[in-house]
């Protein structure tokens, strides 16, 4: 039992951790995405 609560414990920490990382305005998913318009806009204004 003691072991079950720990795994559980350690699987909520995870996904806390992850949710804090990846979401919000500085996360990681906005990041990319910023990055992805700014490497789109170049891409966009190179003379061929």
């Amino acid at each position: 039992m003691r072991s079950l609560l720990i795994t559980l414990m350690l699987i909520i920490t995870v996904v806390l951790v992850y949710a804090a990382a990846a979401e919000g305005d500085s996360g990681l998913k906005n990041g990319v995405s910023r990055s992805g318009g700014a490497m789109s806009q170049h891409i966009r204004e190179m003379s061929p």
